[in-house]
């Protein structure tokens, strides 16, 4: 959590950084509104109550020298999830003027059957029914917790970790069929890091670390079964002969899943031909751990905060760490400030298009970059 204080932003760029807790997982998601209409909105109360934290600052902000016209909002991980919803969300239109999506992008909503079996899982496991569902209101949130846990345990259906798209709280998925029209005016930075799995998978299971050349087919197929695995490994080792075994499975699970989708998203919001689009496409590789995490997933979360030494068990310290916290500080700061994220520690960056699919990849020496992973996702067959 020391990456996120916004105490250096604050000093480097004139702006207020407000940060906001809200209900999180089972109780932000629990969608149990074929009990009781007092339950209709359930299953995105986590999101409702960040967008009473929007009208918060709305309401506030000038007291702390804020601009309630122009509030951006920013998230990585489940946070750019959230940004990405809140998009489309009509409660949220027009509480906010600027977005980031950071290794977040959600295109879709669960729909609303699926998430009320998942409730209903959980509902029979604590012993309760539709004529005793009140009693939820006042258990023990650990008992709560147990009760999901035993549900995953027995292999049921894990449905009430994401928001619902219950026809209430969100009458549209978020970016399926178009970029929603609310938000046409308001510009969008979007992103991946380069190995965003080697944290989300490596983490949960080390021994992925330790693959060779010879256990790497049978490892990726698991996660890849419809690819042409021996294809796939001699494109990525062609396209760079330094790569390893562990951080090609990383890379090729990032192409296939983060940078996929975020680019789905950069594509309908290019489409609407409104306010633009800009994408960054995170490569530096932290040195900690003899190098083994490249480009993790949340390594970019200190920088763009500019607390590179509050972070440094993921990124290490020195002048690289501090040049890179440089180019995405400011461009954040940038894009806060003007929709526009152009500043003088990068070269001129251009808005991204359907065609040119144009990146930003930040790194020790940053350019601007066509479709940088292009060659390995047309591999995967994306």
């Amino acid at each position: 959590s020391n990456a996120y204080d916004g105490s250096r932003l604050v000093q480097r760029g004139d702006v207020v950084v407000v940060t906001v807790n809200h209900r999180l997982n089972i109780f932000a998601h629990l969608y149990l509104a074929e009990y009781s209409d007092k339950f209709a909105h359930s299953g995105n109360v986590g999101i409702l109550d960040l967008v009473q934290s929007l009208e918060w600052v709305r309401d506030n902000i000038e007291a702390f020298g804020g601009d309630p016209d122009n509030v951006l909002i920013f998230g990585e991980s489940g946070g750019g999830m959230k940004v990405s919803v809140l998009m489309a969300m009509d409660q949220a239109d027009g509480l906010f003027h600027r977005a980031v999506v950071q290794s977040g992008p959600q295109l879709s909503n669960r729909v609303a059957t699926e998430a009320a079996a998942g409730a209903r899982a959980v509902v029979e496991q604590l012993g309760l029914d539709e004529q005793t569902i009140d009693q939820i209101l006042t258990l023990p949130p650990e008992q709560i917790e147990a009760a999901a846990a035993a549900v995953v345990e027995a292999g049921g259906s894990y449905t009430w970790n994401g928001p619902v798209f219950d026809g209430s709280t969100f009458t549209r998925q978020p970016f399926e069929g178009g970029a929603p029209a609310q938000t046409a005016d308001v510009p969008l930075l979007i992103g991946t890091t380069r190995t965003e799995m080697s944290l989300l998978a490596g983490a949960r299971n080390p021994d992925l670390f330790d693959l060779t050349w010879e256990s790497l087919p049978p490892a990726l197929k698991t996660f890849l079964p419809d690819a042409d695995i021996d294809a796939l490994v001699q494109g990525y080792r062609a396209l760079d002969p330094k790569l390893t075994a562990p951080m090609l499975v990383f890379e090729a699970l990032t192409d296939n899943g983060f940078l996929r989708r975020s680019i789905e998203l950069a594509d309908q919001k290019a489409l609407q031909k409104a306010a633009p689009v800009y994408f960054y496409f995170f490569n530096w590789d932290t040195p900690v751990d003899e190098g083994k995490w490249g480009a993790t997933h949340a390594l970019n979360i200190g920088f763009v905060f500019d607390n590179v030494a509050r972070s440094a068990s993921m990124s290490g310290t020195g002048e690289a760490q501090q040049a890179i916290a440089d180019m995405m500080a400011e461009s954040w700061l940038a894009f806060a400030r003007n929709g526009n994220p152009a500043n003088s520690t990068l070269p001129d960056w251009p808005a991204y298009t359907v065609e040119g699919r144009e990146m930003m990849v930040i790194d020790s020496v940053p350019a601007v970059v066509a479709h940088p992973r292009g060659a390995q996702m047309d591999l995967l067959g994306n």
